[in-house]
């Protein structure tokens, strides 16, 4: 099995990625960390402050050093350029909020996961006619399980996983399971700006805990 095939599996077994950014590169790996003790093996990174690229260089050190087995995939990819230089930095998937052409052929010539955020059927089936495997659908909230609901049968052979307001709550989860995702993407509502502000690594621990055992349930 492939990189890309391995994390293909593990993000549908953990059923969330977690995602998040922060300024602070020793806040950033702490919350790596946080992540990694609750049992997480893949989280986003996202490309969205200037000192993205640096905190991620450092993350990838520690990732490499002393969290066997984690994947350190990059978000918020919106041109090739950036898409680039994570992965020269040593991304192992790269994550946009849409369909980023020049980023997926980056990608593609590296031999890189990457997966776009789609919001219409038509961006769906562009993903899927340049490679999708998994599809994030973005934003989460605005469509919800309703739109996978109505689109998923037309296709047979792809992930979907929503990111954007999606809760940790039991019901919210609960309807985007039943509507077919393969996990969800959760940023501000697992690792919280208060909780990154207070420095809560346990409270980040507990909390994602705490979104797998709902998940876990939820899947029955």
């Amino acid at each position: 099995m492939n990189k890309k095939e391995e994390i293909l599996k593990l993000i549908p077994e953990q059923g969330v990625l977690p995602l998040f950014f922060y300024k602070d590169t020793d806040v950033s790996i702490e919350v790596l960390r946080a992540l990694y003790a609750a049992g997480i093996r893949s989280v986003e990174y996202t490309n969205r402050g200037e000192a993205a690229l640096k905190n991620f260089k450092e993350m990838r050190k520690v990732c490499d050093a002393e969290l066997k087995g984690m994947y350190l995939g990059v978000g918020t990819i919106k041109n090739a350029d950036s898409a680039k230089a994570f992965i020269d930095a040593g991304t192992d998937y790269i994550i946009s909020p849409g369909l980023v052409e020049d980023a997926i052929k980056v990608a593609d010539e590296n031999d890189m996961l990457w997966v776009p955020g789609c919001m219409t059927p038509t961006e769906i089936i562009r993903a899927e006619q340049l490679g999708a495997k998994l599809v994030k659908l973005f934003p989460g909230n605005i469509l919800g399980p309703a739109f996978l609901s109505a689109i998923k049968e037309l296709f047979p052979n792809l992930l979907f996983m929503p990111t954007g307001g999606v809760e940790a709550e039991k019901e919210n989860l609960a309807g985007w399971f039943k509507a077919g995702v393969c996990a969800v993407g959760m940023g501000s509502k697992l690792i919280t700006k208060v909780s990154l502000e207070n420095k809560d690594y346990e409270g980040i621990k507990a909390g994602t805990l705490k979104s797998l055992a709902l998940i876990k349930e939820v899947r029955g």
